[in-house]
């Protein structure tokens, strides 16, 4: 029930304890309800209140039969009638539970739930009742035992649950979420948005959920989905309570009037047929509750808080003849209730007082209830008090039953022996990281166990393949990470330090030396970093992306070219993929394949990531498929029609992955049946042998790709399921091959590891003396030799260790539809030669994903690629081929032999690249934008209320269209979506754990020359489907509502569309003129070439000293005052555009830059004196006119 509106009085109640902790009597108690009870000497009620006998019970009117307290003087604030049981079970506002059995209401059990919280909502189930309170759901047994206490979130405020069924609960309350929560496991299954938030009623029947919201409206939703069916908006102010019976719904609440909220005398009914309102009800009591008790007719209940009970037909008239009166104890009625048998009626009031009525003398809650088990009567003859204060006291006193048995404390001695368990060792990383002060150490929290737990692990009993990941202990000492010892420092988990300045002072050259862009790892759902740079790296499908460009909100294809552009301007510099990630979580079918991780599961490791990537692969190649064959080309995008990958009905993808098959289903009748499939990868299937017996990788590739298998299937000649051998024939090969490795469990990884020794010993057995046994000349040293690069030398014997996959195979199309595999070496088959037009291939591996495992990181995944001659001559100026490892940001060259090595102890081999020879040659690679100049032009707003009134822009005509080197102002204002997380170190410094996942709200471009100098032609609020956790509009001028379509007056825009427009800038060669640009671009997620960036940050900034706001600048400098309550993005950009003016006056275009150092000496004398504020109008005159301003102008 929703109290909103209610006797301001009952805040006077304090929430008392039970009776039996707090014995004082309550200052607001009736007198009149002490006549004829007992009390002890402490004042406390003993006894129920009893009905007298003389009392008449008239057959099919309710009467009261019995009233009882259940707490002196503490408000009762839930009933509930016992579906199992004869028992009726209170709630009070302390706290505490009180259950009656009987209709004579006889005292059962009683006992506290909770010390703080009223009991908002109770529910009685098989085997024990559940209560739900402000943030706290405990199941606890009839008698008082707790069977679980799920803690809730300490910001959730719950009012409602919903038994859907048997083991599953809906929960909700005054958040913008629905809990289900699973009763067999005691875990959370799901969360439900809820737009209208504060949903404090919930019904249910065979057709919805129903859910009361104290907006006054009744949502009305699917029993499957949860989604929005129907909405009835049923009061202005709020709703009291409703109930639904067949197809009628009833409600009753407040109205909103000039003085506040009023109790609305019309009950408002509703039709679930045609889903409308009908003639609402007129009653004449104010309504508070009501219950539909349908006997012989479907009765409605009403009841108002004040003890008045009107009985009414929901479609007809209510006669004030039907008007009867409980005669609460209290001056308020605080809850009701029905028995499921309709024969009682329960009501309790603000004194703590239940009432009972009902229809009939001897009255039964449940049509079928089971028996009570009540509590056995003691056997003991009453025995004398014994005073355990006198030491001379016989213990004689005490019976003791004589029994020539053994005692159950009789315990042999070994079982009996303390055995205490050893505490666990000091974590490794602790050891390392300690700083000693005196005789106490301090270190960070590794953050490697819950808080306050020490897990005492007798067994390992885990036989999942994590287990064989546990690496042992290290004797190499502090100095070296003990848990890591294993794995080579290059494959860790990279992390970001964070320092004040964010990423400004993080050395990334440290790790990557190359030219080529890494991946930051800090946005959620990172861990595809990997496969996004082996898709960079397959040349015809880098630019098959960055030539597709669509009309959809949310493209991956797009969005993974606009990452791509990214990573081809980059130079050295980390990108991040954030568009690409917001698009991905938007995506169903990620949502449905468990892609989507959680920040929990991510950071603690808790997903198979290996399992993750395999999925992950699959889902990426699919959705390329999907998005290049349902390609649309609008207006405003006609540019992406001119690529010569586009073919009318076909993809790209599709001809660069797919491979044609034949599946033949053989039955044994013989009966054959031949379908064409496709497939765009292969999963490995391992051979069932544990005889150690050799295979090469070709062998087991061609079982994968050729798969024979035994399995029930229909038979439409025998016309029933039958056992039927399925075989798969290969039509036509695909041009780049895909093998997800499936290495899941320890004999998955037992087979490899085996294969490899296998492969090992014939290595050397086959090389003998050749081989060296120190690592391989490198590159260069092979050059230093004269060796060509055509001539192979001999591997050593490191190189050889823990390799079972070839570097290229050979892959023939036989005329009887059969497929032969083999390993291919040069030494073997002798150079490439151009066999194709026979139905020979030779593919060559260009990548392997790795699964990296560390029990303390939860594991990481990395990318071992081989680049191509072009990346290199564009990016570095040379042609060769190198193979490198890409782990996120960190990016090192390696040796070949490296890419194929798999120690299965921490290196797991999860998905391989294999390209057929000369691939680039079959297909175009001319890139050509599609971006064009027609996104500048006007479009329409999403927003539903915007008025041209509203208009803060003038979108550009056709002959302002920018060219290279002309001016644009920015600025852009953001919203936090995520909030930091830190922590305080032990010296008491505070350290960045994860920063603020921030999206961009609003963008502002403003023209930087001509005769509309200053205007903006780009004003774009950006709209947004994530949850907003602050929308900082202290500093961004972004209020609630803004983003929002529905309410929303400002030009409302996708994030692509204004994407597009900046995208279209750089690519025109602007230069962008603003302050903090830096961190702009980050978040917008876009690469801006340095010399395009005209940063007033870094302008007036002098080395080894602060950064000057903009506010103190234009003050300084221009005698603006900006920025005064909150931030104009508008305001700031003209700013910025003024300040660079100034700053050319100043320096003399740059030419005179002593000068100019002169002037900005001046500014930080004058800023340290003023303290960096900007001071009020009346308080300080102009900076123009101060001394030190002087030299300025003289210059």
């Amino acid at each position: 029930m929703n109290f909103e509106g209610l006797d301001p009085g009952l805040a006077e109640y304090a929430p008392a304890m039970h009776s039996a902790l707090d014995p004082v009597l309550d200052a607001h108690l009736n007198p009149s309800l002490l006549q004829n009870v007992e009390l002890d000497p402490e004042g406390v009620a003993l006894e129920a209140l009893p009905v007298q006998e003389s009392v008449h019970i008239m057959e099919g009117v309710y009467s009261e039969l019995h009233s009882v307290v259940a707490e002196v003087g503490v408000p009762v604030s839930v009933s509930h009638f016992d579906l199992h049981e004869e028992m009726l079970w209170v709630g009070s506002h302390g706290g505490h539970a009180t259950s009656f059995f009987g209709p004579a209401l006889e005292r059962y059990s009683s006992f506290q739930v909770n010390g703080s919280d009223d009991i908002r909502q109770i529910q009685s189930l098989e085997n024990g009742i559940l209560f739900l309170t402000k943030n706290n759901l405990k199941y606890m047994a009839r008698g008082g035992l707790i069977i679980f206490d799920y803690l809730l979130d300490e910001s959730e405020d719950m009012h409602s649950l919903l038994l859907t069924d048997s083991s599953t609960l809906l929960v909700g309350g005054l958040q913008n979420h629905i809990l289900e929560i699973d009763l067999n496991t005691v875990q959370e299954t799901q969360k439900y948005a809820v737009e209208i938030p504060g949903v404090t009623i919930m019904r249910q029947t065979n057709r919805f959920f129903f859910c009361g919201h104290t907006s006054g409206k009744v949502s009305l939703r699917d029993l499957r989905s949860f989604k929005v069916e129907h909405e009835f908006d049923a009061f202005s102010g709020s709703l009291s309570d409703f109930d639904v019976h067949g197809n009628l719904l009833a409600a009753c609440g407040f109205s909103s009037r000039l003085t506040g909220l009023a109790c609305d005398r019309f009950l408002k009914v509703y039709d679930l047929r045609m889903m409308r309102a009908i003639t609402p009800l007129q009653v004449h009591v104010d309504p508070a509750f009501l219950r539909f008790i349908p006997t012989y007719t479907s009765r409605l209940a009403i009841i108002s808080q004040s003890g008045q009970c009107q009985f009414c037909e929901p479609t007809g008239l209510a006669n004030p003849a039907d008007i009867f009166h409980v005669n609460p104890v209290g001056p308020l009625l605080m809850t009701f209730d029905v028995s499921a048998s309709k024969q009682a009626l329960a009501f309790g009031d603000s004194e703590g007082c239940v009432h009972l009525w009902t229809d009939s003398p001897e009255p039964s809650f449940n049509p079928y209830s089971r028996e009570t088990e009540f509590a056995l009567p003691c056997l003991v003859d009453s025995l004398p008090p014994l005073d355990w204060s006198q030491d001379l006291l016989p213990l004689s006193l005490i019976p003791v039953p004589l029994t020539t048995d053994t005692l159950l404390s009789d315990w042999p001695a070994a079982n009996s022996a303390p055995a205490p368990r050893r505490a666990p060792p000091v974590d490794a990383e602790i050891l390392r990281t300690m700083k000693k002060v005196g005789f106490i150490g301090y270190a960070p929290n590794p953050r490697t166990r819950l808080r306050n737990q020490i897990p005492y692990r007798l067994k390992e009993l885990d036989s999942e393949f994590d287990s064989f990941s546990q690496v042992t202990e290290s004797p190499i000492g502090r100095e070296e990470e003990p848990h890591l010892h294993m794995v080579s420092k290059k494959y860790r988990k990279v992390t970001i330090k964070y320092s004040k300045l964010g990423l400004e002072d993080f050395d990334f050259k440290h790790y990557n030396k190359t030219l080529f862009a890494g991946l930051e790892p800090h946005i959620p759902n990172a861990y595809c970093n990997c496969m996004i740079q082996v898709l960079y790296f397959l040349e015809p499908v880098r630019c098959l992306i960055q030539n597709h460009l669509c009309q959809k909100e949310f493209c991956l294809a797009c969005e993974l070219g606009f990452l791509f552009h990214m990573l081809d301007l980059s130079r050295g510099d980390p990108c991040q993929g954030s568009n690409f990630l917001r698009a991905f979580r938007t995506i169903p079918e990620a949502s449905a394949l468990g892609l989507i991780l959680a920040d929990s599961d991510e950071a603690s490791g808790k997903g198979n990531l290996a399992r993750l990537i395999q999925r992950w692969n699959r889902f990426i190649l699919t959705q390329l498929h999907q998005d290049m064959q349902e390609l649309e080309v609008p207006q405003a995008y006609r540019g992406a029609g001119g690529s010569s990958f586009c073919s009318s009905g076909d993809s790209v993808i599709g001809q660069l992955f797919s491979c044609e098959m034949e599946n033949c289903s053989l039955c044994r009748c013989g009966s054959e049946t031949v379908r064409a499939s496709s497939t765009l990868l292969f999963t490995l299937s391992y051979p069932e042998d544990k005889t150690g017996k050799n295979y090469d990788f070709a062998q087991v590739l061609k079982r994968s790709i050729c798969l024979e298998q035994n399995t029930q299937a229909w038979c439409d000649n025998c016309e029933k399921y039958q056992p039927t051998i399925q075989t798969r024939n290969i039509r036509h090969l695909p041009d780049i091959l895909v093998i997800n490795c499936e290495v899941n469990s320890s004999k998955e990884a037992d087979f490899w590891r085996m294969q490899a020794e296998v492969a090992f010993k014939m290595a050397v057995k086959k090389h003998g003396g050749e081989i060296s046994k120190n690592k391989e000349f490198s590159l260069a040293d092979r050059k230093e030799l004269g060796s060509p690069e055509g001539v192979l030398l001999c591997p050593s014997i490191e190189e050889l260790k823990n390799v079972w996959l070839p570097f290229s195979i050979r892959m023939k199309m036989t005329k009887n539809k059969g497929l032969d595999v083999c390993n291919w070496t040069e030494v073997q088959w002798g150079p490439a030669r151009a066999e194709e037009e026979h139905g020979v291939y030779v593919y060559d591996l260009m990548a392997t994903v790795v699964h990296i495992l560390d029990s303390r990181t939860g594991g990481s995944l990395v990318a071992h690629i081989k680049v191509g001659e072009t990346y290199h001559q564009r990016k570095e100026g040379v042609t060769h081929q190198q193979w490198y490892l890409f782990n996120d940001f960190l990016i090192e060259p390696i040796d070949k032999y490296e890419a194929v090595q798999f120690d299965m102890n921490w290196k797991v081999p999860a998905i391989l690249y294999y390209i057929k020879r000369n691939l680039n040659s079959r297909y175009n690679l001319n890139i050509k934008n599609p971006i064009e100049a027609s996104v500048l032009l006007a479009e329409a707003s999403l927003a539903r209320k915007q008025r041209k009134t509203h208009t803060t822009f003038i979108p550009l005509m056709l002959n302002e269209m920018p060219q290279v080197g002309d001016l644009v102002g920015l600025d852009a204002e953001f919203v936090t979506l995520n909030e930091e997380e830190a922590e305080l170190r032990s010296d008491g410094t505070k350290s960045t754990i994860k920063p603020s996942q921030m999206s961009v709200a609003r963008i502002t471009c403003v023209r930087g020359q001509g005769p509309n100098e200053g205007i903006p032609f780009i004003d774009d609020y950006i709209s947004t489907q994530e949850q907003v956790v602050d929308y900082l509009t202290q500093y961004s001028g972004i209020k609630p509502g803004d983003l929002d379509a529905k309410i929303s007056s400002k030009h409302l825009t996708t994030l692509k569309s204004t994407y597009l427009k900046l995208r279209f800038l750089i690519d025109i060669g602007v230069k962008f003129v603003g302050h903090g640009l830096q961190k702009d671009f980050r978040v917008i997620n876009l690469m801006v070439p340095k010399d395009q960036v005209l940063d007033t940050v870094y302008l007036f900034h002098m080395p080894r000293k602060r950064m000057i706001s903009l506010r103190f600048l234009a003050w300084y400098f221009l005698d603006l005052k900006i920025q005064g309550e909150t931030h104009d993005s508008i305001e700031d950009a003209r700013t910025a555009l003024q300040l660079y003016r100034k700053y050319l006056e100043l320096s003399k275009n740059g030419t005179e830059p002593e000068s100019f150092h002169k002037v900005l000496k001046g500014l930080y004398e004058k800023g340290r004196k003023m303290d960096w504020k900007v001071p009020e109008p009346e308080s300080q005159t102009s900076p123009k006119n101060a001394a030190v301003f002087s030299s300025v102008l003289a210059l």
